[in-house]
Formats: C-alpha cells, structure tokens, sequence
C-alpha cells in the first residue's frame, strides 16, 4: 500500500511514537533524504489520538532551514508548532499565544521581555553556581543517570524563573507529562511530595484535573494545576531579575502569561532532561571518543556540539504553509501541515561529511538541534552551560553502563527514561617526581 505520494506505507514509521522506543530510524531516514526529501506522511490514529490529515515531512538540512527562516511561507502561529492539531478552536488560540507559536513581529514582542535573562552575559553569571550544582550530583556507585541529570535543569528553571526549592519537582512532574504524554510511564506522573511543598505548590496540587484519555496534554484544561500555580508565584515577592518579574512587567495577556510560564517550564527542562544523558550514552557507546575527550578536555565544546548533533533533543518541529508553493519540487497548498525533521538534517551528507560517525572535534557543524531562524533556541548558551558543567565534572569519573537504556515512547522528544550507569572516582596516580 502507498501514500498519496507513491512510497510504501512504511513512512507512516516516522509518525508512530512506538517506532522510536528502539531508536531513531536513522536508516529510513536516509533513504527518504535521498529518494524523497519533501515526502507526505500519513497520521494515523494512535491509542486515544484521533486520526490526523498528514503532513509534508522536510528531510534535507536546506530545506529544514528554509523552512525555518521563512515563517512568511511557513507559519508558526497558524497551526502551531506540534504534530497533532490543537482539538478545538478554543484550544487552538489560547496556544497561539504562546512565543514558540508565534510569527514575527507578535514573537519578537514577547522574545524581547525576556531575553535579558539568557544573554551570555546573564549566563556567565550563572556559570559558577551551575558547575558547583553539577559537582553535586553525582556519588559512587550505581544510579539511574536521567534522574540525576534531571535534577540540575530543574534546579537552573527554578533560579531562573524564582521557583521556591521546595516546589522545584513540580516542574519535573510537569515536564514529564506534557513531554511523555504518549509514554505510559511519564503521561500520569506526579513525584512532588505534597507534604513539603510550599501553600501555592499544594494549592496547585490540589488544582490538578483527573487525566482523562484523548485530552490534549498540552491544554488550557489539562494543565490548570501548572496555570494555577504561575499566577500564585506571580504575585509573590521575588527577584528583579527573575523572568517572572520580566513577565509580570512586560504587559502579558493573561494567555500569553500561561503559555510563557509553560513554554519555561516545559521546554527548558525536558531538553535537557533528554539531551545530557543521550550525550553520556552517544560517548559510551564510543569508547574511543570518550578516551579521546579524556585525554584532550579542550575538546569538550566541540563535543557537546557534537553531542547535540548526534542526539538532538527534539526530533522535529511544525509549520503550516501560508500560500500555495513548492518545495524541494513537491506542490504544497496553503493550510498543509510542514514538519522538519531535525534527526535528519543533522545527518545531511551534503552538509555533514560522514553524518553517521560520532566526531568530538567536528568542525564546522552546522546541526540545527537548537533550531534556526527568528526561533533560535533562546535558551541555547545556558543549554550549553548545563552540558558544560555535567560533562566537566564527567571527565573525572569513571563511568560504565550497569544495566539497559530505556527510551521513551515519543515521536517528538528524543528521550531517555532510564540509563543506569556506574560511576567510580578514578585512582589519581601522583606525577613523575612529586
């Protein structure tokens, strides 16, 4: 049976969230790269999720980039910017306010409030505190290394945003549902100890709506817990400098102030949460570029490049086509859905010269894992800061897998849920003639 477009059914792989708990398909990826670079993609229905109309799936890193920088073609705000439609019209324009939905000039707005806190100036800042929150946390022995990984993302999204320390697992707990909504595991997850949170992050518990199967995670309804909870710390006292405080004074709607609040939460901590220990897990599965990093730590900006391009956290991202056009010689109608693939265009040969080897010092390496264009990951140099603190502090522990990596069920998240590891401080051998 074939697509619309001639190609077996097989391509519907790309959209089933259950094909990723092996692993990308990079191999099926290749293929349609150079057989298909602009290729339609049927949605079928998944569990709960209704049926979808499909989409055009973007293969090839000139065109993902093309796509990326002209939102006057290919709209961030028409549709959104996930997979699955929004479920109702309501729905879709309370996620329209969101920036990460938005075109310019609307996105430029809301980015300007509160891009003061990312700056590399704002980060340097922050650089001291976040290698010292990395040097705790790790001991020796065996551990479940994405729930230690996990703690210091959560923890930088609490400083940042002015989260009280006791409410900072609420953020995780959120995350995870939004993220893993298509995981068993991770959709109905709640790990805060109520009994320790502070009066807003109980009232915010106790604010939780039942799940209820088919409802879009990513809802006004599905999330009145985490909105509740933004508008009760917005009227706390906190920090000038805090993005918060950015919000509070920036003029928001109150839509604009709940989709911000998400957009923090969410997507600053699950990255994360995902790409450091799927950088971890790339490095021990090739030895001899972790002996290499060793033996040449200045190599580890580079490899956490590197990292980000071999395992981007977010596979793909949505635009819909404003007009009748063409791309890569496929005629698109307006109101069609467009997905770049990231996991792909980072494995471009044209751009990449042998896209599938694992290379700390690559260089040039143009990968789009932190996007490209007006929707350039704002978070991009503290990303790096996290990355930069957790692998510094890695070089100087031994680290070996003790069990099997576990992925996620996502066909949006390139995710871990679970790689146990062991960790063991290395024997200092004193130098020659100390």
């Amino acid at each position: 049976m074939s697509t619309e477009d001639g190609h077996d059914r097989s391509v519907v792989e790309l959209f089933l969230p259950s094909t990723y708990e092996a692993g990308v398909p990079y191999d099926l990826f290749a293929r349609l790269r150079e057989e298909s670079p602009v290729c339609w993609i049927p949605e079928p229905a998944v569990g709960p999720w209704r049926e979808g109309p499909g989409y055009w799936a973007v293969f090839r890193h000139a065109d993902v980039k093309h796509v990326l920088r002209t939102p006057e073609d290919f709209s961030s705000h028409v549709g959104a910017t996930q997979i699955r439609d929004p479920d109702t019209p309501a729905d879709l324009r309370f996620v329209q306010a969101q920036m990460l939905n938005m075109d310019p000039p609307a996105h430029s707005r809301l980015r300007t409030i509160v891009a003061a806190a990312f700056t590399p100036r704002a980060v340097r800042a922050l650089e001291r505190t976040i290698a010292e929150r990395a040097a705790a946390l790790f001991a020796a022995g065996e551990c479940d290394f994405v729930e230690v990984a996990a703690e210091l993302p959560v923890w930088t999204l609490a400083h940042v945003m002015g989260v009280p320390p006791q409410d900072r697992r609420l953020l995780y707990d959120w995350a995870s549902r939004v993220i893993g909504y298509q995981d068993d595991e991770y959709a109905s997850l709640s790990t805060a100890d109520v009994a320790s949170l502070s009066p807003m992050g109980r009232l915010a518990v106790a604010a939780r709506p039942e799940p209820r199967p088919g409802v879009n995670p990513r809802s006004r309804a599905a999330l009145t817990d985490m909105f509740t909870y933004a508008h009760a710390l917005a009227n706390t006292t906190m920090d000038d400098t805090s993005v918060m405080s950015a919000m509070r004074k920036g003029g928001l709607t109150d839509e604009e102030f709940e989709n911000m609040f998400f957009l923090f939460a969410v997507a600053g901590n699950e990255t994360l949460r995902n790409g450091i220990p799927g950088g971890l897990l790339t490095l021990l599965n090739h030895p001899a570029e972790l002996a290499r990093l060793r033996a040449n730590p200045s190599l580890l900006g580079s490899a956490i490049e590197e990292m980000v391009r071999h395992w981007p956290p977010v596979m793909h991202f949505r635009r819909t086509a404003t007009r009748d056009l063409t791309l890569a010689g496929r005629p698109i109608r307006a109101g069609d859905k467009v997905v770049v693939h990231h996991v792909s265009a980072n494995r471009d040969p044209a751009v990449f010269a042998d896209p599938d080897r694992f290379d700390i010092a690559r260089s040039p390496n143009d990968h789009v894992s932190f996007g490209f264009g007006p929707h350039f990951c704002l978070g991009a140099h503290l990303a790096r800061a996290q990355f930069r603190a957790v692998f510094t502090e890695l070089l100087s522990w031994e680290v070996s897998l003790a069990g099997a990596p576990r992925r996620l069920t996502s066909n949006f998240q390139n995710g871990l849920k679970h790689l146990p590891v062991r960790l063991e401080k290395p024997v200092r051998r004193p130098r020659a003639g100390a």
